[in-house]
């Protein structure tokens, strides 16, 4: 059905009746996608081979459209010309604010085919569709490890390079990714927004709530490949593997012991440095392990079981 729209140009109006007619005469001829008009398939086709024309003058980003160029550059200036009208939030783009006011009406057009999620924005549904496909695009060019998510693979490459851009406020700790510190700011603010619904308890962080639940559920997911023993957390199933590999990572820098777990080597350390940080609240004699101020208390309940029972009783 026509519209009311306008056109300086009769060929512009030929593209736009494109749109109501839903011709596409121009195809990629490296893959399936086609357009309305040959500029779009012009800009498509940089896509393929990498052209990046656009280049910013404040940082040497370069980019295959002019348009993607002038929203880049809202970055450097802090242009946010899309504001929500239902809140105060701003946007640099416009798709930014389409999607963003559907946080408000609710509405998610984006369902997976495959379970009942559904998403307010398509590159929302495209990722969650990896989850069931397994694909793993991005894949990082040092080591090899591929990720389903270009911000996983942006991440990991800083684990190369070293770099880590998001600095803590409170302490002197900086972190490669934004989530890292989301995590970390926890340890400052004792935020723990993630609750057990059997026991209550809260959790800094949704994976150790999931690692938690188990506990509840009984599941043991993860499996020794050579006896068999099962074991609910992850962490639990690297450590049991060393018993079979021999392998023991941990090493004391002071001599040329070695251990299994990082914890065994923290306890083994305070042999060469005297720090004996577990006091016995009875006597205040001092223990450089916890399982030897176990040990100790248990001799204290002894003695005064012995003591209470050499008592003489006398009668009334």
């Amino acid at each position: 059905m026509p519209c009311d729209k306008a056109y300086t140009h009769n060929s512009e109006l030929k593209i736009h009746m494109r749109t109501h007619t839903g011709e596409r005469p121009y195809q990629c001829s490296q893959c399936d996608k086609t357009f309305t008009a040959n500029d779009n398939l012009v800009k498509h086709l940089r896509t393929h081979s990498g052209y990046k024309p656009y280049q910013c003058n404040q940082c040497g980003k370069a980019f295959s459209h002019h348009t993607h160029l002038k929203v880049h550059l809202r970055t450097h200036t802090g242009e946010k010309p899309y504001q929500c009208d239902q809140c105060d939030k701003a946007f640099i783009e416009k798709k930014c604010l389409q999607i963003h006011s559907r946080s408000h009406t609710g509405e998610k057009p984006y369902q997976c085919n495959q379970c009942d999620k559904a998403f307010a924005a398509k590159k929302s549904l495209q990722k969650h569709s990896r989850t069931h496909t397994g694909e793993k695009p991005h894949q990082c060019s040092h080591c090899g490890k591929a990720f389903s998510q270009h911000t996983d693979l942006k991440g990991h490459l800083r684990t190369h390079t070293g770099e880590k851009p998001y600095q803590c406020n409170q302490c002197d700790k900086a972190f490669a990714v934004k989530k890292g510190l989301l995590v970390h700011s926890r340890t400052h603010t004792g935020e723990k927004p993630f609750r057990c619904s059997h026991c209550g308890k809260n959790f800094s962080q949704y994976t150790h709530l999931k690692d938690h639940l188990r506990i509840h559920t009984g599941e043991k997911p993860y499996h020794c490949i050579n006896c068999n023993k099962e074991f609910t957390f992850k962490a639990a199933l690297v450590v049991h593997e060393r018993r079979h590999t021999g392998e023991k990572p941990y090493k004391c820098s002071q001599c040329d012991k070695a251990f299994i777990k990082g914890c065994h080597l923290k306890n083994h350390l305070r042999i060469h440095t005297g720090e004996k940080p577990y006091q016995c609240d009875i006597c205040d004699k001092a223990f450089s392990q916890n399982s030897s101020l176990r040990a100790h208390l248990r001799r204290h309940i002894k003695t005064k079981h012995i003591k209470e029972e050499t008592i003489p009783m006398y009668p009334m």
